[in-house]
């Protein structure tokens, strides 16, 4: 029916569903909000018919309730024309053929040949997309506007990193130099194999000094110590120990969460730092006020056994939140809705900021 908006890589449409086809539990004659991704369906106007996949809609999905636009039959996009031999969503209708940093067709596969180290570089790692943009506000909030700063997506969530409105907008203001895809995730700066090529490439492409990993918006969790698409987050401390990194695991805490699994320090960074990680790293602690202060710390306590507990002082860290450039959300929870879970995010960037002196 028409375009709501658009960004780099991504349209949001409104759409029509045939009167019979609506999701179930939807008003007759209802409208829709769709996503489509024109390098991959072709790019809609208003008037084309389009075919969608309502499974969101159905299920009643937060963040990624769209109807998701498959084709526009009448306006598909050109085949690949390469380079780039990687192909990523593999086997799925809507593959991808793209040129990775690490292919033999790639200007940098040289470089990356036989790269084995990030330099010492710090690695921020947390389990959701939603901590990205509050890592960038402590980080700046202490270090220099001057960095360079790649946001490594994991494809634990979204795998078009064009999803993301907010990566977009810190890349187009800088404070991202780029975006890094690895695994089946795809659409950034930069594509890469496995998390390990992807760090590499963050340093060694895009010469970044720091380094954020997180998966893609739309965390997968089953309320199971293990089913939870953040155990990545632990994995991914190992890859940059690997890499002669310094990995920095930022928790995951949380005061507005119902949940008690999550409340606190979530059981998933639990999991995945205390469990999944077998290499050390540095965990900075949000030096937060009262009896939820004293749960977190004793919480945090869990991972001293094999991680170094850092406190880091949060004073200052809110009105930089205030700031951000992108809007502050996290499982439908704004900034005042769940201070706890940004300050800890902003803290640890404030902590890596530390690292670069």
């Amino acid at each position: 029916m028409r375009i709501r908006r658009e960004w780099p890589g991504a349209m949001e449409l409104e759409v029509a569903v045939p009167e019979g086809d609506n999701p179930p539990g939807a008003e007759p004659g209802a409208l829709y909000r769709a996503l489509a991704y024109p390098a991959l369906v072709g790019r809609p106007e208003p008037g084309d018919e389009v075919l969608l996949n309502t499974t969101a809609l159905a299920m009643g999905l937060g963040t990624g309730g769209y109807a998701m636009v498959v084709a526009v039959p009448n306006r598909l996009p050109q085949d690949p024309q390469g380079p780039g031999h990687l192909v990523k969503a593999r086997y799925t209708p809507l593959q991808a053929t793209v040129l990775g940093a690490d292919e033999q067709d790639s200007p940098f596969h040289d470089r990356l040949r036989e790269a084995d180290s990030v330099d010492g570089m710090p690695v921020v790692v947390a389990d959701l997309h939603s901590a990205l943009p509050p890592i960038l506000c402590g980080l700046y909030d202490t270090a220099a506007r001057d960095l360079r700063v790649a946001y490594v997506m994991l494809d634990g969530g979204a795998l078009p990193a064009w999803f993301s409105m907010a990566a977009a907008r810190l890349r187009e203001i800088g404070w991202l130099s780029g975006v890094v895809t690895v695994g089946q995730a795809f659409g950034g700066d930069v594509e890469a194999v496995t998390t390990h090529t992807g760090l590499l490439a963050a340093r060694h492409v895009l010469e970044a000094d720091v380094a954020i990993v997180t998966q893609g918006p739309g965390n997968l969790g089953t309320g199971t110590r293990w089913g939870f698409s953040g155990v990545s987050a632990g994995e991914a401390v190992n890859a940059a120990s690997v890499l002669q990194g310094r990995p920095v695991a930022a928790l995951r805490v949380s005061e507005g969460d119902l949940r008690e699994r999550h409340l606190g320090v979530s059981h998933h960074s639990l999991t995945a730092y205390g469990r999944v990680a077998l290499t050390r790293a540095q965990v900075p602690v949000p030096m937060l006020a009262g009896a939820f202060g004293e749960r977190v710390r004793d919480q945090a306590e869990l991972l001293a056994v094999r991680h170094e507990l850092v406190p880091v002082p949060v004073d200052g860290l809110h009105e930089a939140l205030r700031a951000s450039p992108v809007r502050l959300s996290t499982m439908g929870r704004g900034l005042e809705e769940d201070l706890a879970y940004f300050l800890a995010s902003a803290a640890a960037g404030r902590f890596a900021a530390s690292l670069l002196a």
